[in-house]
């Protein structure tokens, strides 16, 4: 293994601006409700000592990092960010177990969305804001390691989309710069365009701010046990669906977009196939609330394509218990739990991309049984697809089952009903949020599971932020190799 002192140097770094980010609650409700004030200074004092100690160690590390380090990096980056953002959580006066505040802590860096936490609605600002905030860390950081990390590992086929970022030589390093403010903007930008217009639609500015965090970042954390339910306003609704999407779109067209190529977005192949997913089974889904509950036209079309815009974009908001809508509904957002967002956004899942790579397979298998001889080639985005690409896309589909299965079984083994095994499973590794069934339903909370399933269930949110392969190489023999 190649020497760790510029990874610990990168990660100290990365600790210095956790505990900056750990001070806003206090900052921010300087004048309000800010309870737990002392909580955050602790915990922030603690990171920025932890992080003072890690740039000693690894002071004078300026080299470019090695394949090997980026791995470690990436790996140890989510798993102690998210690991010390608990601490305010475990030292504030919610009382709750180190379990709980780490299931919330992961839950909201991963941007997943499953919470353990009841009484939302009464609960101190600075640990509301404290939720949010994580959430927005976390979107940035999947942005970055999307867009610029996994490609250079040729992890889950995020080479499909690699950019002047995904090379990390001294010569590329002004473009990876550029690109990277480029991003910043845009998710900057994107989220107080966000804010305002849930604040100018009738959201207080504390609402508004939380919510604007929590929608553009996909991560779904409100402020309010009934989610976006409590405001019960179709215009609100539909602010949220519009940025939901937004964020769940590739941030680098967003760059593209600022550096003047404006057809970039609407001309892509993942953001066209996203958008007919969205339409398309939202319509259906109104169909069937008209026909088969006799809900108006209008309440129907929001209600469905609010929640499946949720749940595709893996937010995991809820305006309503979309369970109550018959059993189709139930199989369809069950099925939409997987599907994801766009490469290169904060949304999880398995990204549409792989599905237009299945199918562009398929095709290419049943052309192949038709005309044995016939010379093919696969596109997308009027590019060629290698069959690298191809089979890092299967090995992570491959994967993503796997460890759904694994997590389902092990649930299972902890005695959580099939319904609550599966989909709690699959909200994990999809990164959604809240699964089906009484107790993880969008009704629910996952706070009545057994510690063991907590920690499990952390164990797959952490593994499908990852994209599974960044982590599965850290655990074999020849990583740890010179």
């Amino acid at each position: 293994m190649e020497n760790i002192k510029p990874v610990i140097h990168i990660l100290s770094l990365l600790l210095v601006l956790l505990s900056i980010f750990m001070t806003l609650p206090v900052i921010l409700l300087a004048n309000g409700d800010h309870s737990d004030w002392k909580a955050f200074v602790i915990s922030a004092s603690a990171v920025l000592s932890i992080a003072l100690v890690g740039l000693f160690l690894s002071r004078n590390q300026n080299g470019m990092l090695k394949q090997k380090q980026m791995f470690l990096l990436t790996v140890g980056s989510w798993v102690l960010i998210s690991g010390l953002a608990s601490l305010p959580l475990l030292l504030s006066d919610l009382d709750l177990s180190m379990t709980d505040a780490v299931f919330e802590s992961v839950s909201g860096v991963t941007s997943t969305g499953s919470t353990v936490l009841t009484g939302l609605d009464d609960m101190p600002g600075d640990i509301l804001v404290w939720r949010s905030i994580i959430q927005w860390i976390g979107g940035i950081g999947i942005i970055g390691m999307a867009v610029a990390i996994l490609p250079f590992l040729r992890v889950g086929g995020m080479r499909l989309f690699a950019t002047e970022s995904s090379d990390w030589s001294e010569k590329a390093l002004p473009r990876t710069i550029t690109l990277g403010r480029g991003l910043i903007a845009s998710y900057v930008g994107l989220t107080t365009l966000c804010i305002l217009a849930y604040w100018l639609a009738g959201m207080n500015l504390f609402d508004a701010f939380n919510h604007g965090l929590t929608t553009v970042s996909t991560g779904g954390y409100s402020t309010s046990d009934a989610s976006m339910g409590k405001f019960d306003s179709d215009l609100l609704l539909l602010i949220a669906t519009l940025f939901m999407a937004l964020g769940a779109l590739p941030f680098f067209l967003y760059v593209r977009m600022l550096n003047g190529q404006y057809q970039a977005l609407w001309r892509d192949e993942q953001v066209q196939a996203f958008f007919k997913i969205l339409i398309g089974v939202s319509l259906a889904l109104t169909i069937h609330g008209v026909w088969s509950q006799q809900n108006d036209v209008w309440g129907s079309f929001v209600a469905s394509i609010f929640n499946v815009t949720s749940i595709v974009t893996t937010t995991g908001f809820a305006s309503e218990d979309y369970t109550v809508w018959g059993p189709l509904a139930v199989a369809v957002f069950f099925f939409l739990t997987f599907v994801g967002g766009c490469s290169g956004s904060t949304s999880g899942g398995m990204k549409v991309f792989r599905f237009q790579l299945s199918f562009i397979m398929l095709r290419e298998q049943i052309t192949r049984l038709l005309h044995p001889r016939a010379v093919l080639s696969r596109r997308y985005n009027r590019r060629l697809i290698s069959d690298d690409i191809i089979a890092s896309s299967i090995a992570f589909s491959f994967m993503f089952f796997v460890t759904f299965a694994f997590i389902a079984l092990a649930l299972a083994g902890l005695g959580l009903d099939l319904t609550t095994s599966l989909t709690g499973a699959a909200t994990a590794v999809a990164n959604v949020g809240p699964g089906l069934g009484e107790i993880i339903g969008p009704a629910g909370n996952f706070q009545a599971l057994p510690d063991a399933a907590k920690w499990v269930l952390c164990v797959g949110m952490l593994l499908g932020r990852l994209e599974l392969l960044s982590v599965l190489v850290l655990l074999t023999a020849d990583f740890w190799r010179k």
